[in-house]
């Protein structure tokens, strides 16, 4: 399969999806202004002490900001440059901002009116500007795609190695490498880790619910039983922010609608590999890629919705996928309103479950952990080819040097980002020396 993307990427949108993505940051700020909803994980536990009054506007909106900004200027804005397609970080982290920060009600959708508008006008400028520089940093970018497509595929391996050990994972591996290179021979047109995710995915599931499975017959064969308390103040917790959710429903459907739309679009893309293989058009893999990512994080984001009474602006993330295969927005749009009412009204049950499975809730942070590492990995290598193809050897010293400045200051960037933050800034100092008639930018 070819991972090379077109080099004219850029991000030319339609009068109807500028509309779509000024109006879904409008609406994405006001949410996060009412506390009911922010996109970044991290940042939904400290909205508790919010809705209780317990801290102030100002110290969450600091607390937010903290968070995502290396988010946003590492990773999202280097990444819808180089791809030519619009993703999370960029979009929903600075609505979370945005939102927070906002004194009154009708000023949020304001400012997160603002920011769409900025993405989608603002960006195509940058994109020609740089296109346009002696060193093409942002098509050197593009180099980024094969390492992140082909070392994502591992993830699910990473995952059951470190819950099920070397022999396990030593079968997964062996299995997805397998699978690979039968598809890669056999089906040459489709993304070549596709069948290898799902199967790894599976098998780290089906471990995960045989554990458990086996460990309720083991009590229940010694006479273990579950003790319930009725005045349990998590219980207690849990129910009044499942109560608070269910009744912003509509708000709710309005969102998993205009998300569900935003994907259908094929402007956005939900995850690192996903973009790059959204702006090759095979979106059924990348609907594939973002269902596998769901396992991940359906546990996180319900227990951190079910204690902190703020949900996830995409949700469970199952619109993203949904909304790739759809085959116009007006059926997008009805689709995403349903999943995202299922997913509020299916909240407290979904709790309930996993307290039940614990194998099943520790696969989940292993999934979420071995993404971070595959994509770590993926995207600091990714980086260094993108360097050595805008500056050779003086790149990679340049790109290498600021990532491993960076974490030597205490990583002031995170880790994820700091290496596209390093491309970008490496270019930009490239072209410096272009001027300077210091540096040649190489040919090709």
């Amino acid at each position: 399969m070819s991972t090379t993307l077109a080099a004219g990427a850029g991000l030319d949108f339609t009068l109807a999806q500028q509309l779509t993505v000024i109006a879904l940051c409008a609406l994405t700020a006001y949410i996060s202004h009412m506390a009911l909803a922010v996109f970044n994980d991290g940042v939904r536990p400290f909205l508790l002490d919010f809705i209780q009054g317990r801290t102030t506007r100002s110290a969450t909106t600091a607390v937010s900001f903290g968070l995502s900004a290396g988010f946003i200027f590492g990773l999202g804005a280097p990444m819808a440059l180089s791809t030519g397609v619009l993703n999370p970080w960029l979009v929903f982290l600075p609505t979370d901002i945005l939102g927070m920060l906002a004194p009154k009600k009708w000023l949020a959708p304001i400012l997160g009116g603002a920011w769409g508008a900025v993405v989608v006008f603002g960006l195509n400028g940058a994109n020609d500007v740089a296109h346009d520089l002696p060193v093409d940093f942002i098509t050197a970018m593009q180099q980024m795609s094969t390492p992140i497509l082909f070392l994502f595929t591992l993830f699910p391996v990473l995952a059951i190695t470190k819950q099920f050990g070397r022999k396990w994972g030593g079968v997964a591996g062996g299995l997805e490498l397998a699978l690979v290179v039968l598809t890669m021979k056999l089906w040459p047109k489709m993304f070549a880790g596709a069948l290898a995710m799902a199967v790894g995915v599976l098998m780290l599931i089906a471990l995960a619910v045989a554990k458990d499975m086996k460990q309720r017959k083991a009590d229940k064969a010694a006479g273990v039983t579950e003790i319930v308390l009725d005045d349990d103040p998590m219980a207690s917790l849990f129910s009044a922010s499942a109560a608070r959710l269910r009744r912003y429903l509509p708000l709710f459907m309005v969102l998993g609608a205009g998300v569900c739309v935003l994907a259908q679009m094929h402007i956005f893309g939900g995850g690192e590999a996903t973009s790059f293989l959204i702006v090759k058009g095979q979106y059924a893999e990348a609907a594939q890629v973002d269902f596998y990512r769901v396992f991940g994080f359906i546990p996180l984001i319900a227990t951190t919705a079910l204690a902190s009474g703020a949900y996830g602006i995409a949700g469970f993330t199952l619109v993203y996928p949904i909304g790739y295969l759809m085959p116009n927005p007006f059926l997008a749009a009805i689709v995403g309103a349903a999943v995202f009412a299922l997913e509020i009204l299916a909240l407290s049950s979904i709790g309930k479950v996993l307290g039940k499975l614990p194998s099943v809730r520790d696969s989940s942070e292993h999934l979420r952990s071995a993404i971070g590492d595959t994509l770590q990995l993926a995207i600091l290598f990714g980086s260094l080819m993108a360097a050595n193809a805008m500056g050779g050897g003086l790149g990679i010293l340049v790109v290498g040097g600021l990532y491993l400045l960076n974490d030597a200051m205490g990583r002031p960037v995170v880790r994820m980002a700091a290496a596209p933050a390093a491309v970008i800034v490496g270019g930009i100092l490239l072209n410096v020396l272009y001027w300077l008639d210091l540096f040649t930018p190489i040919k090709g």
